[in-house]
């Protein structure tokens, strides 16, 4: 399952973003914690290392990641050139009121009224960048939703004489290459609900939460999981939740089992997971790089 989605203000939002990138000192990317390099736009990449930039990489939503997998992340990404990393919540005013002093350590030459700092904020929808804006400024200057794509135009906010920032739309990328990145993106609701079937994307983060996360599910669900799958996994929660389809015997409604896991997921309530690491990130790429096995020889 291929998943991809590209609303149309998406192009023009990119060309505003490399405007306004040239007059920008540090571009603050907000990331999902739970997928970090999947939620991670190239394009963003590209644009600040053609300006040169320095990025502050906030890992919003730590607080539903897994804090070991979050810990080796923020190891991975400081050990980029001109990046550095930190882990928060941007529902945790503590951990916002950092950002400009993390930001500040980046471009030490602005740091005052002649030449006040100046950040842009960027990220791939439904990221918390809204959350963050608001809480930056302290009032609602930003729509906060919880569908993707709420934000569809760019605005500038003087915070004080010496810092300004300047808020972007969530912006995904034309394709995306890797099937898994966008059934992750799909998991953690960054795309648009017509971009994918829900069931697929709950079969596939339930076979990944078999693998990592067993015991949460039984925690959750109170299952066993010895011996399921994804599929069986849906329906044992279909059970658990009596999720039924009306006037038909008591068939099992895998459509309304998939939003329940999804939700779970999506909230927090499942627990605190991570839906990839730097390791397992590697592992995955060299499988897709690698060539398919040859047929057998037909006897």
């Amino acid at each position: 399952m291929s998943i991809q989605w590209f609303p149309g203000h998406m192009t023009s939002a990119r060309k505003k973003a490399a405007e306004t990138l040239a007059m920008a000192d540090v571009v603050v990317e907000v990331l999902d914690a739970r997928l970090p390099q999947a939620s991670s736009n190239p394009m963003i990449h590209e644009l600040r290392a053609f300006r040169q930039r320095p990025c502050l990489k906030l890992l919003n939503k730590a607080d539903l990641a897994d804090p070991e997998a979050t810990k080796a992340w923020l190891k991975y990404f400081s050990a980029q050139p001109g990046v550095s990393a930190v882990a928060i919540s941007c529902k945790k005013p503590g951990d916002v009121a950092k950002i400009p002093g993390l930001a500040q350590k980046l471009a030490p030459h602005r740091n005052d009224a002649v030449k006040p700092l100046r950040l842009m904020i960027m990220g791939i929808p439904n990221v918390g960048k809204s959350t963050l804006m608001n809480a930056l400024v302290k009032k609602k200057v930003a729509a906060v939703g919880d569908q993707p794509a709420v934000t569809k135009s760019q605005q500038r906010i003087d915070i004080s004489s010496r810092l300004t920032l300047y808020d972007t739309p969530g912006m995904l990328w034309p394709k995306i290459a890797h099937p898994i990145d966008g059934l992750m993106l799909a998991a953690s609701h960054a795309v648009g609900v017509n971009a994918y079937i829900g069931e697929d994307v709950a079969i596939f983060l339930a076979d990944f939460l078999l693998q990592a996360y067993p015991a949460l599910l039984s925690a959750r669900y109170g299952f066993a999981t010895e011996g399921l799958d994804g599929v069986a996994v849906l329906e044992a929660v279909a059970k658990k939740r009596g999720c039924l389809l009306k006037g038909r015997g008591g068939e099992l409604d895998l459509e309304k089992a998939a939003a329940v896991l999804l939700t779970d997921y999506r909230s927090g309530a499942l627990g605190r997971i991570s839906l990839e690491t730097p390791e397992l990130r590697a592992l995955r790429a060299e499988q897709l790089s690698a060539p398919p096995a040859p047929e057998p020889d037909a006897e």
